[in-house]
């Protein structure tokens, strides 16, 4: 089978790889589609993020759908031909985070195209898969796109969940790429009154637009835009920031009001922060890192009609074409998610 492998920065290679034994409580998945994101990007664009580095060959890609071809032994809730979402979070479930429900900080983790750990944990980015059932959500009733936007979303509707009460409240969001987007979407589904988005290129607030946001800001092209919002000490009850901009979070804090919230999505690298501001306004500030039980959630709510990802895939390329494809998701301008047809 092919896979997409990443061996440093600019170098992603189509190689042969063989298919893994498929064990007990396991599924062979033919990947349709799988969505390059953000750190996949890292990845391609920079040999990694951080203080994380590519140390050698990685299969990339953890936004993946397709169908299943093959039951292992005692798998009985799916059935060959489903359309799945497949997770890429595989928690130990024995540690003692997993013990406290707390699986996305299992750590024991084994997350698709990670470099974090050494050996790297292998990405899902390959024309047939085999995934533990358990990581599968059946998908019938959506396209395979849509089934592949699911891992985003779940991030999304993980951080609504950090952000306590969301009913009634004004909403900022920085950052309009597709966690900004979707969390738009995540908010108001979870009944924000008022949400903002800000970002530097007017075509990706043209997404935010489109999926609901009620005024939309280019503070590229705008600096002082946000100045208002920091009056009377504030506008915003919650600031998501999606960014990972140092600026972008700085402006949101200036702008939350008293006893708001700040959930930190934007995965940019250490930031400083106005610590002076988030102590005389009892600011609470929250990261918000990957997802569990959302998975399944973001299924059942695209399928139910409640939440609509179509319009943020904007191109699909086959595998062939899978670096300019790189090139493509890089350019903000142009793309919001690139989806790659991997069979």
């Amino acid at each position: 089978m092919r896979s997409l492998v990443i061996h440093s920065a600019k170098d992603l290679r189509i190689e042969e790889q063989t298919v893994e034994d498929l064990g007990p409580g396991q599924v062979l998945v033919r990947i349709e589609r799988g969505g390059i994101c953000g750190s996949d990007l890292h990845y391609f664009n920079h040999g990694g993020f951080g203080a994380v580095r590519l140390r050698e060959p990685m299969v990339l890609g953890h936004e993946v759908a397709g169908r299943i071809t093959k039951l292992g032994e005692g798998v009985e809730n799916l059935a060959i031909g489903d359309l799945v979402a497949v997770s890429p979070s595989r928690p130990c479930g024995r540690c003692q985070y997993c013990q406290e429900g707390k699986q996305n900080h299992c750590l024991n983790m084994r997350f698709y195209g990670s470099a974090m750990p050494f050996p790297h944990i292998q990405g899902a980015f390959r024309e047939e898969l085999v995934a533990d059932a358990s990581q599968c959500v059946v998908a019938n009733g959506l396209t395979a796109g849509e089934a592949a936007i699911a891992e985003p979303l779940a991030v999304c509707l993980h951080a609504v969940r950090q952000a306590g009460e969301v009913l009634g409240k004004k909403v900022l969001i920085t950052g309009s790429g597709p966690i900004g987007v979707l969390t738009v979407q995540a908010a108001r589904r979870a009944g924000a009154a008022e949400i903002v988005v800000t970002d530097i290129t007017d075509q990706t607030l043209k997404h935010a637009e489109r999926a609901g946001a009620d005024r939309t800001i280019n503070t590229g092209i705008d600096r002082s835009a946000m100045d208002a919002f920091s009056a009377n000490k504030g506008y915003f009850d919650i600031h998501f920031e999606c960014s990972g901009a140092p600026a972008a979070l700085a402006s949101g804090i200036s702008a939350l009001r008293p006893k708001g919230v700040v959930v930190q999505l934007g995965m940019g690298g250490d930031m400083t922060l106005p610590v002076q501001a988030i102590t005389v306004k009892e600011l609470s500030l929250k990261g918000s890192f990957r997802f569990h039980e959302e998975f399944a959630t973001a299924v059942k709510l695209m399928q139910g009609g409640l939440i609509d990802v179509k319009p943020l895939i904007t191109h699909t390329m086959p595998i062939e074409q899978a670096q300019a494809a790189f090139y493509l998701a890089s350019d903000r301008e142009h793309a919001m998610k690139v989806q790659i047809e991997m069979a």
